[in-house]
């Protein structure tokens, strides 16, 4: 079954076309700078090199459009017409609490995407735009909605309730939702099978750790804790997010500034974590580089990034009453050794020893960087939320 997943961001959409019997990724690329004059697709020819598609300004549907073309181009195609995709598969921002797993796309499941704007402004709306777009260039075809909030819905009421009047719950549905879902369970599942364990038998701390980054406990294959929130600043240091910070620091700031909450979306999705503190950038490379060159608030910025997640795995082994397995997946954390080594040093206390040299040559591949002697394994597994999209998108059409 060939399978197109969509990943549609306010100024983007993402894609890739899987044939899911062979798990073979048939193209990739992606439309950015969607709405404005310079707006172009950038793809992944037949020969493996990167070309660019000048679109100009165009909207989503345009861009869906220019998409579908290019797949069913005479020398760039993969395909010969647009029947020879089978369902589309599209990745959802915000379930709430409606969503556990990934459905079939109806009118009533639109509707319920919609009622979660309020709490997912940036990406609901972006993610129906897509939906609506495949509706008109392709009818009939079916779509199915994978949720980054469905795989923590197994979270206990202790785990994602806030501290809040209860009215706030009942009322607005403000309660922990986490997010990167797909990925971490693509990879919680993945690292299963990497060591031939049973799911049930395991606990396991997945790091997602790129840009955005997030943290999960997942026991006997279920997510049980997440350090994301109501919305995706919660939790980690990231490249421009907060993270965790005290409530009072932004009222304080939102008082003696005169910010408005527009200001405050700003600061904390958009100056803060890396970016605010090492003045730097928010690409954990370019940090690295000026570290290197003696630049005192990089190496703060990656201490204190580095140090919150040491503490999410410290909380979360503590909370499930041990661990069995770390993760490491995501942009930086299967790709920037330094950080792991950092991290997994500091848990020698629980039996966790990483091989260094091992270590510091593993770079984007499946490997388990533990030594023989850990009683906690480490693993690096790169995530693949667009095939986990895939196969479930096949699994729901299938079953039709």
């Amino acid at each position: 079954m060939k399978i197109l997943v969509l990943n549609c961001g306010s100024s983007s959409v993402k894609y890739k076309l899987i044939d899911t019997a062979t798990g073979d990724v048939m193209a990739e690329g992606g439309v950015e700078k969607i709405g404005l004059p310079d707006g172009f697709l950038k793809y992944k020819s037949k020969d493996g090199s990167k070309k660019i598609l000048e679109l100009g300004q165009t909207d989503h549907q345009g861009s869906i459009k220019a998409v579908l073309n290019l797949l069913t181009d005479g020398v760039e195609g993969c395909i010969k017409s647009f029947d020879e995709i089978d369902a589309v598969g599209h990745r959802v921002v915000h379930g709430g609490e409606k969503f556990n797993k990934s459905v079939l796309i109806t009118d009533e499941v639109k509707d319920m995407i919609r009622q979660c704007y309020d709490i997912a402004p940036l990406h609901n709306p972006a993610n129906m735009t897509g939906i609506e777009a495949i509706e008109a260039l392709m009818p009939g075809t079916p779509q199915v909605g994978v949720f980054d909030t469905a795989f923590h819905q197994t979270m206990p009421a202790k785990s994602f309730m806030y501290p809040l009047p209860y009215k706030y719950y009942t009322e607005d549905g403000v309660r922990r939702y986490g997010f990167h879902g797909t990925s971490h369970r693509y990879v919680s599942g993945r690292v299963c099978e990497i060591l031939g364990v049973k799911p049930e038998d395991v606990k396991i701390v997945t790091c997602h750790v790129g840009n955005g980054g997030s943290i999960t406990a997942v026991e006997g294959g279920k997510s049980v804790d997440t350090s994301m929130g109501l919305t995706p600043t919660e939790g980690l240091m990231m490249g421009t997010r907060v993270g965790d910070v005290d409530p009072g620091a932004i009222t304080f700031l939102m008082t003696k500034h005169n910010l408005s909450a527009a200001d405050l979306q700003r600061i904390i999705n958009k100056e803060s974590g890396m970016l605010g503190i090492s003045g730097v950038s928010s690409d954990m490379r370019e940090v690295e580089a000026a570290i290197k060159e003696g630049n005192e608030r990089a190496a703060l910025g990656q201490e204190m990034y580095e140090q919150r997640i040491l503490k999410y795995i410290g909380a979360y082994a503590a909370e499930m009453g041990g661990l069995d397995v770390i993760v490491f997946t995501g942009g930086v954390g299967e790709n920037q050794a330094s950080l792991r080594w950092n991290v997994c040093e500091k848990l020698g206390f629980i039996g966790v020893e990483v091989d260094k040299d091992l270590n510091a040559k593993t770079r984007g591949t499946e490997t388990v960087i533990s030594t023989p002697e850990s009683r906690v394994k480490v693993v690096v597994v790169p995530t693949d939320e667009e095939l986990m999209i895939a196969l479930d998108t096949r699994d729901i059409v299938s079953a039709l």
